[in-house]
């Protein structure tokens, strides 16, 4: 078809075909690509796709996309024919979308370029490469693909030629395909997770309506591609940004700015944008520094076994009071970039062998960058878009930290405690840190000798309120974790869970922060108070979901105020506001250990189990905080103290940013999806090995995280089951991890945390190759001494059900708290008429005192081995099994106390179980030698003799054999 127009009345030739058959040629071809082999697949081989893990016809009777185009012919290979044909208008859709919306100086038509081809390779790549192929390179590219859809899509709608109708469109066909997501995961997890039938089905029609909707985005081109000829010209200007639309120009951009929550309506900076990034990755760096104060403080009393003199540097935090010193004040404030650099030294402390100067080191890092954030906020008062920035900057950085916590499976990667062999990236994150920290300080202080304070409100109501601020935000939202698990009780599970659910959290955390920065007269109000404090209710009293959702309104409460509240103290004395801040929050971090320490700390018993009590006392003091701005709000009128500040132009930058951490967050989450397909080593033999392990809070001998060590060991022992004690770390001065995240995931196992955090134990957790069919926590009586937690837990094992208990007695000093609890958990065990195996910490000496409850008639139970004198800590009793070995394998330097690891045969149901059951204890206690039992029965011959890297078979210098 020849051009009506002539090339030099007309303008610039772009390409040489017809724009909107672009992109109708790229719908029709990419619709067939998917229903072609949709009616191929239900036609040849229905009853196959539909079927999948746990079900399949008529529970599940619609295939999924994947199962659709995966591994069959011929709908694959038809697939992959029209893909390949589409691939050509995919291409060239992207091309001219950048020709249309290009402008000279704009970055973003190019970022948007950049992001639709990647996306274009990324499908390819997944749709060629299924999970069959190779799953994980399948899982990469798709992932891959939906992070690239969000630019491109944002983008094409922050582009938008002026055509009001292909607006329109953009936004629903947007919506609908990001409103899919959330029932898309939700269903998915009903079926891989819950095994619900005909989730699958359902989750496959949210499927297939994500392609359709994806495909319908870029079909819209097609209204805007009209504007080209045959001969590919600019005819009505569309590229040089006129308006031919009967809508005006002011009302199309309000509304694409609507749409885009105006990320990009102040234009964007490539430069701009990395300054912002390295602003929150220093706000990174200073969450990761003081969050790993509280765990190389936690060692020394740790290793101690009681107060130590090191917990003094909890008060390193308190510098900020050196600027009550006009001289010292103004020293700091000129030298911000010099007091920023002295902060990483907190990074630098992992190259410190010795575990004394690695504290100094970390605190001297804390103590540099509380001063010297203080310093930044109150230099930068005078500048409300600048202070603004600052305080995001820093806000971001948690975000990041939780993040980052999440995908290291809680712990820090940057952290004093971690190193290469542990996963650490330190060296990576200080030279980061170290370019980060001098774009940070790019800026002039604005203020130093002639330092302005704000004389109306109260400094130390301001205090206040940041004290239980920053305590709330590092105690509550340092880790996803943290809150889940004070909701957690146990199986069949009822509420959230970590690997799955955690990301609720950061989605609380982004939108509270969003709302703070741009409504902030909304949430500094007693109205959003009052609602941050029934939030805290309910987390404290509830569990499950009930008691989550109070998490999550707590969460978006806090990261909402923090904006006001900090904007607010920045301008006030910063000696008093943050110095005396800081203090408080350290006497509520010391409080809220003392509540489950209390049995080792002088007036413990004052504040012992009383969670809620420091809950109280936190919402206290923001709520002085609140008071402080409310009142100034008053008196300076709440237009003025909550203006907006959009045009400083950063906070675009700052959702941005928050977008992606949401995105890599997701991407971590999705890798991190439990399988729940876990296999037990000997399944053949119908034996199982169980061990019993105290863990010291995962930090070994030298002040390194253990939890790499733990898994190599359990995993060369083959154990299927281990109860791990002294395994809550879910505090400030643990850092706030869950080492059973990383063994769980990546031994797979089942995990059953135990007692939450809130319930005021060191913790006793449970690890199993088998389902946890039920599971109940006790808080054993403890009337003197610290608590002791059990859990009872019901598994599959075999087709038959099993009852794993894992207890941790009281203290030696405790007398009567260990007879109670021996009592307790006798009766306990003994109500159980299944086969059983208790894993436990029993401070007790064989066949004397309380050993005589546990093992009684009462309880059912029988000791691994009544010949073993040597004990008095760890025990192994069972009954209503084969037990086939017992070994002791030596810790190394993971920990203070050994491995102990027993070996049972599940009797099968009828005369082989009642066999069992009714065997004599001479019966039962017959030893063998390794060579007359079959080698399934066998521990590994890895550990004999010196072992390997510390661990080997101790006490017997071998591992023991029976055989009956």
């Amino acid at each position: 078809m020849a051009s009506r127009y002539k090339d030099k009345e007309t303008g610039t030739v772009l390409l040489s075909f017809g724009g909107q058959w672009v992109s109708w040629t790229h719908t029709a071809v990419a619709y067939a690509a998917f229903l072609s082999a949709l009616i191929v697949g239900v036609s040849l081989h229905f009853h196959k796709i539909v079927q999948n893990e746990w079900y399949g016809y008529p529970e599940e009777w619609f295939p999924s996309v994947s199962a659709t185009i995966g591994d069959r012919y011929p709908e694959r290979s038809i697939f992959m024919l029209f893909i390949a044909i589409t691939s050509g208008p995919r291409f060239a859709l992207v091309g001219l979308w950048y020709l249309l919306t290009a402008r000279p100086g704009r970055t973003l038509p190019k970022a948007v370029a950049i992001a639709g081809v990647i996306r274009t390779l990324t499908c390819g790549g997944w749709t060629y490469i299924t999970s069959t192929d190779d799953h994980d390179w399948h899982d990469i590219l798709m992932i891959s693909y939906l992070v690239f859809t969000i630019p491109w899509t944002a983008g094409c709608l922050a582009l938008s030629p002026p055509n009001a109708k292909a607006i329109k469109y953009r936004k629903y066909l947007a919506g609908a395909f990001f409103g899919t997501l959330l029932p898309l995961v939700y269903f998915f997890i009903q079926h891989k997770v819950h095994r619900v039938p005909g989730a699958y089905t359902t989750y496959a029609f949210f499927e297939w309506s994500l392609i359709l909707f994806d495909v319908a985005f870029d079909a819209v081109t097609a209204l805007d591609f009209s504007t080209f000829e045959l001969v590919i010209r600019d005819v009505n200007g569309a590229n040089k940004g006129s308006n031919k639309s009967s809508v005006p120009a002011a009302v199309l951009e309000k509304e694409k700015e609507s749409a885009t929550l105006g990320v990009f309506s102040a234009g964007f900076r490539l430069g701009n944008a990395l300054d912002i990034a390295a602003d929150a990755y220093h706000g990174f760096v200073f969450w990761s520094v003081l969050t790993s104060l509280g765990v190389v403080v936690w060692y020394f009393p740790l290793w101690h076994m009681g107060i130590s003199g090191y917990e003094a540097f909890v008060m390193s935090t308190i510098s900020p009071a050196l600027l009550g010193v006009k001289s010292i004040r103004s020293f700091v404030i000129n030298n911000q970039r010099v007091f920023h650099l002295l902060s990483l030294t907190g990074l630098l402390a992992y190259l410190v062998v010795n575990p004394a100067i690695r504290l100094f080191t970390v605190s001297f890092g804390v103590s540099m960058g509380c001063l010297a954030w203080a310093a930044t906020w109150f230099s930068d008062s005078v500048h409300p878009a600048r202070l603004e920035a600052r305080i995001l900057a820093w806000m971001v950085g948690l975000v990041m930290s939780s993040v980052a916590k999440f995908a290291w499976y809680t712990n820090n990667p940057i952290w004093p405690i971690m190193h290469g062999d542990n996963g650490g990236w330190n060296a990576t994150g200080l030279v980061l840190a170290f370019f980060a920290a001098l774009r940070f300080t790019r800026w002039a202080p604005l203020q130093a000798e002639n330092a302005v304070e704000k004389k109306s409100g109260s400094a130390v109501l301001s205090a206040f309120g940041i004290s239980g601020l920053f305590f709330a935000l590092h105690s509550l939202l340092s880790d996803t974790s943290t809150m889940i698990l004070w909701v957690w009780d146990g199986y069949p599970i009822r509420g959230p869970v970590s690997n799955v659910h955690a990301w609720f959290t950061i989605a609380a955390m982004t939108s509270g922060l969003v709302i703070g920065t741009f409504r902030p007269g909304l949430v500094a109000t007693w109205t959003a108070f009052g609602v941050g404090s029934i939030g805290a209710a309910v987390l404290t009293l509830y569990q499950q979901w009930f008691g989550y959702y109070g998490a999550l309104a707590l969460a978006t409460y806090l990261m909402a105020i923090s904006v006001p509240l900090i904007t607010n103290a920045s301008k006030k004395n910063p000696a008093i506001v943050f110095g005396l801040g800081f203090f408080i929050y350290n006497f509520l971090v010391l409080f809220h250990v003392w509540v489950v320490a209390y049995a080792f700390v002088p007036g413990g018993p004052l504040v012992r189990e009383h969670t809620d009590w420091i809950m109280i006392t936190t919402m206290f003091f923001i709520g002085a905080g609140v008071f402080d701005l409310i009142s100034e709000q008053a008196s300076a009128g709440k237009a003025n103290i909550c203006r907006r500040l959009g045009a400083s132009g950063h906070r675009k930058y700052h959702v941005g940013i928050l977008g992606l951490l949401n995105i890599l967050f997701l991407g971590a989450n999705y890798l991190r999806f439990p399988t729940n397909d876990y296999k037990p080593y000997h399944a053949e033999d119908r034996l199982f090995t169980a061990g019993i392990w105290t863990i010291h809070f995962s930090l070994d001998n030298d002040m390194w995280s253990s939890e790499y060590r733990m898994r190599d060991l359990i995993k060369e022992l083959e154990i299927d089951v281990v109860g791990l004690l002294e395994s809550d770390l879910q505090r400030v001065i643990m850092g706030n991890r869950d080492t059973t995240q990383f063994l769980a995931e990546d031994l797979g196992m089942y995990v059953d945390y135990g007692p939450g955090p809130n319930k005021h134990t060191w913790g006793a957790a449970l690890l199993s190759k088998f389902p946890i069919l039920n599971s109940t926590h006790h808080l054993l009586p403890s009337p003197v001494g610290e608590l002791a937690p059990a859990i009872h837990a019901t598994l599959d094992v075999y087709g038959t059900l099993v009852d794993i208990f894992v207890f941790h007695s009281g203290q030696e000093e405790d007398e009567e708290d260990r007879r109670l609890q021996s009592e307790y958990l006798a009766n306990l065990m003994g109500s159980s008429p299944r086969p059983s195996v208790l894993l436990s910490y029993l401070v007790t000496k064989p066949h004397t005192g309380n050993y005589n409850t546990y093992v009684s008639k009462t309880s059912g139970m029988q000791d691994v081995d009544p010949s073993d004198w040597d004990r008095w800590c760890e025990y192994i009793l069972y009954k209503g099994l084969r037990r086939t070995g017992y070994a002791r394998v030596s810790r190394s330097t993971i920990t203070d106390t050994e491995l102990q690891v027993a070996k049972f045969v599940v009797p099968r149901p009828g005369d082989d179980s009642a066999r069992v059951w009714a065997a004599s204890p001479k019966q039962r206690d017959k030893k063998a030698s390794e060579s007359d039992v079959p080698p399934g029965w066998r521990f590994p011959a890895l550990f004999n003799g010196e072992g390997v890297r510390g661990h080997f078979y101790h006490v017997f210098n071998e591992s023991r054999y029976y055989k009956y």
